[in-house]
Formats: structure tokens, sequence, C-alpha cells
């Protein structure tokens, strides 16, 4: 026998948390608006942000969520390198820890932390549409967290 389960992007039904961070603000809103508004888009039921400093917190911001009943989760940030190393530890580091919520708790974590080398790079992966990274995050979260359902039987 096989079995193919496979979630959809269907939100009803469903709690999405979204941790955002305010570190490059004028880009992580305009990831956070196109992350809500395609909640709103495929019908989730409630959304519930959280904002909190950098990118470094958001795996924490995450956790919290995902221990708060959100169904799936989106960790939105956006890391533009500069001339230190510090870019690659937070890239490294908020990607790590956002993986590690995810499997720890088994709610879905999708990292939708921008890793740009400038910031024309973040503007584009910002704008309006299915190309904004915030939109792709929802994408990503809402089918895993409804096939994950499929396959408990829930």
């Amino acid at each position: 026998m096989i079995r193919v389960v496979e979630g959809t992007t269907d939100g009803r039904g469903l709690h999405v948390g979204i941790a955002a961070a305010r570190w490059n603000q004028s880009i992580t809103d305009r990831l956070v608006d196109g992350a809500v508004e395609r909640c709103k888009a495929i019908g989730v039921e409630e959304v519930t942000v959280v904002m909190v400093a950098g990118a470094l917190e958001l795996p924490l911001a995450a956790r919290e969520l995902a221990a708060f009943g959100c169904h799936a989760v989106v960790a939105i940030g956006t890391v533009v390198k500069g001339e230190t190393d510090h870019y690659e530890i937070v890239v490294r580091e908020s990607a790590r820890g956002v993986s590690r919520v995810a499997l720890e708790t088994g709610v879905p974590v999708a990292n939708a932390i921008l890793a740009v080398h400038n910031y024309s790079q973040a503007v584009d992966r910002a704008g309006e549409g299915e190309d904004n990274k915030g939109v792709e995050g929802v994408n990503a979260a809402v089918v895993t967290a409804n096939a994950l359902r499929e396959l408990r039987g829930t």
C-alpha cells in the first residue's frame, strides 16, 4: 500500500502565528503585511503576530507561538550582509533555531528570514503578490500543517 499525504493552502480552522523581527523594519513590515494578507486570502481563522527585536529572537517567539496553540508559525526577519562576520552568525543561528523549534514542537515553522547581500535584494523579496517571502512562508507553513493534520488524523 502506498499512501501519499499532501497538504493544501486551505487555512480554514487554522491559527497561524507570525514571529517578526523589528530589525530592518521597513522590509519586515512589508513581509508581515504580505503574510497577514495571505492568511486572510486562504481563510485562516486566527492570526497572532509577535514582534521581537531581531532575527536571533525569532526562535523563542516561534516556540511560544507553538505553545500558545498555533497550528503553524512563520518566522519573518531581514538580515543584510555587512562588513563583519555577524551576518553569518545571525543567519545561521536564526535558521537553526526556527528549524529546532519545528522539530521539538511538531508545529511547522516556516523560515521567512531574508538573508541578503544588500538592501535592494531585500526590497525585491518584500514586494506585493506571490513573490513576497512572507506570502511564501504562509504557504509553506499552512501546507505543512495541513499535511501533518491529515497524517495525524486530526
